[in-house]
This record gives structure tokens, sequence and C-alpha cells, in this order.
């Protein structure tokens, strides 16, 4: 028992000094002085989260792209920020509308990603942007997205890109919509090890325990604290227990004295989504250190 016991524990001893080694790791490239975000891709442009979408923010010179993560049934790590086939903009693998009795029938996590991918994202005219490019196309597996990005980018002779990446989950959703977020962060992270894009990414959340993992065990990746509340910027700190690299509320929380608190301890606001170029500009004029907007064109 003893002997088991020491082997236990050594082997514990053994996996903390593997996560301390990976963190000592990632050399984080300069940021951008004004980081410019295509929220899921500036889907007031092209369909959300998808490839086409991330392709087209390159090409418009956006130093970042912004995306949301699930996990599928069969643990691959996907690009959505819904936790289902939304109806509003996809169709069935066979061209149909999704009844609207069948709402949220297809859960992610419940799924397989093969049949996720069946389904089409960007063919169904979305009447909330109504100026988004329309075609078939599917949801990605976050290391297909990856792949095609820094492929087209090597090709093109593009700069390289940063990428902002949430994790969409929650306590609640916890084993039906959503993994553990231990089990969340691991499969996320072995994807960003593998495609080593480390040193461009920072991690984004409303839910701070993803965030909280992160910074324990990768504390060199880069975080961004997502709030939209009526806490103040102290409360909102407070309750994520560490500094994270950027602090990013809902712009209409933002305020001078947001900026000017968070500026102090050496925190990054980016806020979002701002869509008109009044909005834009009065963020600018707050000296945010960036945007996240449906509509990237504004900020070219």
């Amino acid at each position: 028992m003893k002997r088991t016991i020491c082997l236990a524990l050594l082997s514990g001893f053994i996996l903390s000094g593997c996560f301390a080694q990976k963190s000592k790791q990632v050399k984080n490239m300069p940021y951008p002085a004004f980081d410019r975000e295509a929220h899921r891709g500036g889907r007031g442009l092209m369909p959300e989260n998808t490839i086409p979408a991330m392709i087209n923010t390159v090409n418009l010179g956006m130093e970042t792209l912004e995306m949301d993560l699930h996990i599928t049934a069969d643990n691959k790590v996907i690009v959505s920020h819904d936790e289902y086939i939304n109806p509003l903009f996809s169709l069935t693998p066979d061209g149909k509308e999704i009844p609207k009795e069948d709402n949220r029938k297809y859960i992610l996590y419940k799924m397989n990603y093969a049949e996720i991918a069946k389904f089409d994202v960007g063919s169904k005219p979305y009447s909330k942007f109504p100026d988004q490019k329309k075609m078939k196309v599917s949801i990605p597996l976050l290391a297909d997205l990856i792949d095609s990005v820094q492929h087209y980018i090597k090709t093109s002779g593009k700069r390289q890109v940063f990428y902002n990446i949430e994790t969409k989950s929650s306590e609640k959703g916890d084993g039906t919509v959503n993994p553990d977020p231990e089990t969340f962060v691991k499969l996320m992270m072995d994807v960003l090890e593998e495609k080593k894009i480390l040193p461009w990414v920072v991690i984004q959340s409303f839910d701070k325990r993803t965030l909280q993992i992160l910074n324990k065990k990768y504390p060199t990746v880069r975080t961004s604290w997502l709030v939209d509340n009526k806490k103040s910027t102290a409360e909102n700190l407070a309750d994520l227990g560490f500094k994270p690299f950027i602090y990013s509320p809902n712009f209409k929380m933002v305020t001078a004295d947001v900026v000017k608190d968070c500026h102090a301890q050496g925190i990054k606001v980016l806020p979002w989504t701002p869509d008109t170029k009044e909005e834009i500009d009065a963020m600018k004029a707050l000296g945010v250190d960036g945007i996240i907007t449906d509509y990237p064109n504004l900020l070219q």
C-alpha cells in the first residue's frame, strides 16, 4: 500500500512538473499596440466562426482572429458560439430549414463531429446581418481552422495574426452542453500546443474556472476576462482572483475610469462589440487597447 501511495505521489509530481515545463516554453509574441479583432470572424460580413470568415479577417488586415469553442460528444474541439446548431442561420444536411420545434434539438456536446459537419451554417440568409456573404460552409474543427489560416498566411505572405479564443462553458452547463472545465482546457490546449501557435494566443472566457485553470497550469498563456454585468472593475477582478492580461467588458460598461483603473494595473482593455463607426470612435476616445466588432471593415 505504501509503495502504491508513493508511486501515486511521484506520478503527481511528474505531472505537475510537466505542466510547469510546458508553461515555461510559451514565449509570447509582442502584442499589437492597438488590437483590431473581427468578432466571430466578422459576422457582419461573413458566416460566423467559419474558415472563410477567418481568412477574410486576415485579408482585411486585422491583428487578431476572434472565435468561440465548444466540445463534441467525441471530444473534438470545434469553433462555434452557440451550444446547438442555430436555426437562425443553419440548414440541415439535406438543405432544409430546422423546424421551430427543433430550435435547440441539435446540442453540439451530444453530437459527434462527423454529424455536426454535415450541417450548412452559411447559406441561409441571416436577418440580423443582411450584408453577410452567403456560402455553403460547415462548423470547423479548431485544428482545421488553424491549419487553414496558417497555410494561407504562409502562401499569401500575409502577416501572422493573433488568436483570441473563447471557452464557451459554464457551471450550469457542465455535463449537459459542455464538459467540466479541466477537460475543456486540456482538450483545447492539446490542440493549441500541437499546432504551435501559443505565442500568438489569448484565451478569453466568461467562465472564470477555465481562466483560473489556465493561470495555474499555464501561467504564461495570456488570458482575457469577459464581463457583462453591473459590478465595478475592482469587483470583477477580485471575482476572477488574479490579474488577467486583458479585461474585456461589454462596450457599454467602458468609461474613462475603467480604462484608467486597468491601465494602472498593467491590464489592457478590449471592449466588445461596438458595431457602428460612432461607437467605435467613442471607445477609441476613451483610450482602449483594441476593439472587437462584427464589422471589421469599420476598423480599416
